[in-house]
């Protein structure tokens, strides 16, 4: 006799067709990946600037190949950031990309999350915020003359510590997640089948 499989319930198609909305994101992802085109063509338009600004005789100072500089490393941190973006948030959300024993393979990439995946971005957030206050500390001198030029640099300090605080938050709750993680619902686990009793 052949056994036949039931049919699929109502509520399996349901769930089936939410779980196939995730391929939702994909286009998401691909104008990410369009916006880090956009940032390679502004990175090396800063850097033909910088190089045409020292080469040519215009007389930058250091303070300004310093701003140049620390521009270009902006650029490449926001480039990072939306690679981590990519690549981490397709790999949780939508689909595996199976890079399992390439040499080019993340060491994040393997252990990714969503609690993972927060707290680097924190992370990249506060480097991102850091390269900024450099460059307007640099600037310090110039920004105190303008009107609330010393408010500004205040409140950009106190937006900078709470991103810091924001990423210690993130990294304390995913620390305490790892240590205590949530224990499985007693009505899932499968009950074993009794084993039956042998006659000698």
């Amino acid at each position: 006799m052949t056994s036949t499989s039931p049919a699929p319930t109502r509520g399996s198609t349901i769930g089936s067709l939410i779980f196939l909305s995730r391929w939702l994101q994909v286009p998401l992802y691909l104008g990410l990946i369009v916006a880090q085109a956009v940032y390679v063509w502004q990175f090396m338009k800063e850097l033909w600037h910088l190089a045409e600004g020292v080469f040519s005789g215009h007389g930058m100072t250091e303070g300004d190949i310093v701003i140049a500089v620390l521009g270009l490393v902006d650029v490449v941190m926001i480039a990072n950031l939306l690679i981590m973006v990519i690549v981490g948030g397709y790999e949780t959300f939508v689909s595996r990309i199976r890079l399992d024993n390439h040499p080019d393979q993340p060491e994040w990439l393997s252990h990714v999350n969503a609690n993972v995946l927060k707290t680097k971005l924190a992370m990249s957030i506060i480097g991102i915020s850091s390269i900024h206050l450099l460059r307007s500390f640099i600037k310090a001198e110039e920004t105190v003359q303008q009107p609330n030029g010393g408010g500004a640099l205040l409140w950009q300090t106190v937006i900078h510590l709470a991103f810091i605080v924001s990423a210690v938050a993130l990294a304390w709750i995913d620390k305490i997640s790892t240590k205590h993680p949530p224990k499985p619902n007693p009505g899932t686990v499968p009950v074993p089948a009794p084993v039956p009793a042998t006659v000698a």
